[in-house]
């Protein structure tokens, strides 16, 4: 069957493996371990690849892939707080550190 995700990021296939297994689509990891010979094998042959267990799947398991990706490309710059200077990731909309609110 062909991967729907392949990734060398273990951290990115095994988030996308909990969006999908959440949204009731049950997939697997196949190459987990293979990934960490990247560079000595063509990471080709030994990227992580997120399969489908239903092919019946496939469209709904791409359409919440790409809004997943879509989303982490929208999250925007991070950004600095005036009030205290923290440097803060673009999600947050108010300093952890001080409370000011992200300037608009």
């Amino acid at each position: 069957m062909k991967p729907v995700y392949t990734s060398l990021s273990l951290l990115e296939i095994h988030h996308l493996r909990n969006l999908l297994l959440s949204a009731g689509i049950p997939c697997r990891i196949r190459n987990e371990r293979l990934s960490t010979l990247a560079g000595e094998v063509p990471f080709t042959e030994c990227a992580m690849a997120l399969e489908l267990e239903r092919e019946s799947d496939r469209d709904r398991a791409e359409s919440l892939i790409r809004e997943m990706a879509q989303w982490s490309e929208n999250r925007g710059a991070s950004w600095r707080c005036s009030r205290c200077g923290e440097q803060l990731e673009a999600q947050f909309t108010a300093c952890w550190r001080c409370g000011a609110e992200k300037p608009s």
